[in-house]
């Protein structure tokens, strides 16, 4: 599909709304509709639309093949909304992450008008993926494989959580990852992504709800920290890729040397639970019930306390989310959510169990939902992984 189709679909859906047009500003919206992240603001009206441009305006040209009347460079949205809108006009928008500020400017500027989410409706169109998106993601799993490697090749005790983190974090950029993600948050900051080894696999930071490493210091609470890596470890790796724009999402536990009996036989049925609902998921399920059979099978090979369980007594709401333009986006496939599952939805199966000894081991996987269930879109093995001698 063409980024002009994507704006045809949209144009459909404002109608469907009654509404008179919609002013976008979200890079990862504006590169899904016009090909380009250069900043400015789409408005779309249900019979026409324009980029305008703050700036990069020879980018967004080279980008997107646009011209004017498509294309133009602005440095104020104000300008837009009075020539494209009469007073009193409702148009949507991404409220999720308008700053007030801007809100209220704008609605200023509708004078009289209203301003409404727009940002379900978005996301919602892209959830099923086209083919061009699902090759991107493959790509983004090459890369993430590829830290992998360098895990394999380079990270041995003795070594910090920062410095085996760099080095897969190097595997995944020579591979061709982009060097950041994104996540529809405001003001989120994670680092490069949850690395953590030892006992640091069960600090769980508010930042993410699930493992995510303490990091260097309060001013970014997740991710590597200097913490020396000892033999016997387990570490946790959970550090996404983003390749042409589109994310891959991935978590592999390793061991230090050797790996407890203890570990290897959870993350074994961590693993025969994920590798069921790959075989079982279907389009037509609901999220919360991708959830409700998670826990099924988890029950079933006995970890059904373990599975999902946090130390601190919580647990996990999800088993795995959409993944696209952004690292987490919808579905959500979480406790009783009625939003069902549709072929060519790119999904993560996300996936731990944490043992009373503190044990704790992860695994999670980017697939492709189709007719007769998942595809496997990430290419690490997925057993616990033993570095070192």
């Amino acid at each position: 599909m063409s980024h002009s189709s994507r704006i045809q679909k949209l144009q459909t859906l404002l109608r469907e709304r009654d509404l008179d047009g919609a002013l976008l500003f979200h890079s990862r919206d504006l590169l899904y509709y016009t090909g380009t992240a250069q900043p400015g603001w789409l408005v779309v009206t249900p019979d026409d639309y324009v980029l305008g441009v703050r700036s990069g305006l020879d980018f967004a040209t080279r980008d997107t093949g646009l011209a004017a009347p498509h294309l133009v460079a602005l440095r104020d949205p104000v300008t837009l909304l009075k020539q494209r809108f009469a007073p009193g006009a409702r148009l949507g928008s991404e409220l999720d992450l308008m700053p007030v500020t801007s809100y209220r400017r704008l609605r200023a500027a509708l004078d009289g008008g209203e301003l409404v989410d727009l940002s379900p409706t978005i996301l919602h169109q892209r959830m099923v993926k086209e083919p061009a998106e699902v090759d991107a993601v493959r790509r983004a799993c090459g890369a993430v494989d590829a830290g992998h490697h360098a895990a394999v090749a380079g990270v041995r005790a003795g070594m910090t959580e920062l410095e085996g983190s760099a080095r897969i974090e190097h595997g995944h950029r020579l591979a061709g990852h982009e060097g950041a993600y994104f996540l529809r948050d405001i003001d989120f900051s994670m680092g490069r992504g949850p690395f953590a080894s030892g006992a640091n696999i069960g600090e769980i930071s508010g930042v993410v709800f699930t493992i995510s490493g303490v990091g260097l210091s309060p001013a970014v609470p997740a991710g590597a920290s200097r913490r020396v890596m000892q033999p016997g470890d387990l570490f946790v790796v959970d550090i996404p890729t983003c390749v042409d724009g589109y994310h891959a999402d991935q978590s592999r536990t390793y061991a230090l040397g050797r790996a407890s009996t203890r570990a290897l036989e959870l993350h074994a049925a961590v693993k025969e639970v994920a590798d069921r609902l790959c075989r079982e998921m279907r389009p037509g399920w609901s999220a919360g019930q991708f959830y409700t059979c998670a826990q099924e099978f988890a029950d079933q090979v006995g970890i059904g306390a373990e599975f999902l369980a946090f130390p601190n007594g919580k647990r996990a709401h999800f088993a795995g989310h959409g993944v696209g333009l952004e690292i987490n986006e919808p579905p959500f496939l979480s406790r009783g959510s009625k939003l069902e599952l549709q072929a060519g939805m790119v999904l993560t199966v996300e996936l731990h169990a944490c043992a009373d000894d503190g044990t704790m081991v992860k695994l999670e996987d980017t697939v492709l939902l189709g007719a007769d269930g998942a595809e496997l879109l990430t290419l690490s093995p997925r057993e616990v992984t033993v570095l070192g001698d």
